[in-house]
């Protein structure tokens, strides 16, 4: 089974503000460096995005990809992957949990398999710059107010 990388970050919002902050895909290319491209292509009963089409470009990781996308409550979304031109692989979540002063903290976990031959130490390098540009730039959204106004991704660029 492949290696995950993960990491955290205390955000200074409530659970429900970041979570909408991650919800909102078309926002993406806004926040998060790797993702050029956001569209949702299909919605769950409750109108939470199901499958996404992401075009990404993270350095060695470059890719224009599907994922299907599972809603646990309002505190933790996994993804998988459903389509890609380069990855064999790219499963993971984002968790949320109460921190002090009404705090949220983000775990985010990803794992990355390529198609093409890749040394582990380049990969989980790759893994771990998405991770933490993506966690930088969640609270760096979020804690700017720049959340606010159409928080569900219904909208794509």
């Amino acid at each position: 089974m492949a290696e995950h990388t993960s990491s955290s970050i205390t955000i200074e919002a409530a659970p429900a503000e970041v979570m909408g902050v991650i919800a909102d895909f078309a926002r993406y290319p806004q926040w998060t460096g790797e993702v050029k491209e956001a569209e949702v292509l299909s919605r769950d009963a409750e109108g939470r995005a199901e499958q996404v089409r992401l075009v990404l470009d993270a350095g060695a990781i470059k890719d224009d990809h599907t994922l299907k996308y599972t809603w646990d409550g309002s505190r933790k979304v996994s993804w998988s992957l459903v389509k890609s031109q380069m990855l064999r692989a790219l499963d993971g979540s984002y968790s949320l949990a109460d921190a002090p002063g009404g705090h949220t903290e983000v775990t985010y976990q990803l794992t990355v398999d390529v198609k093409i031959p890749m040394l582990g130490m380049i990969k989980r390098k790759a893994e771990k710059v998405i991770i933490d540009r993506a966690l930088a730039g969640l609270k760096k959204r979020v804690e700017s107010g720049a959340a606010a106004g159409g928080a569900d991704g219904a909208e794509t660029a």
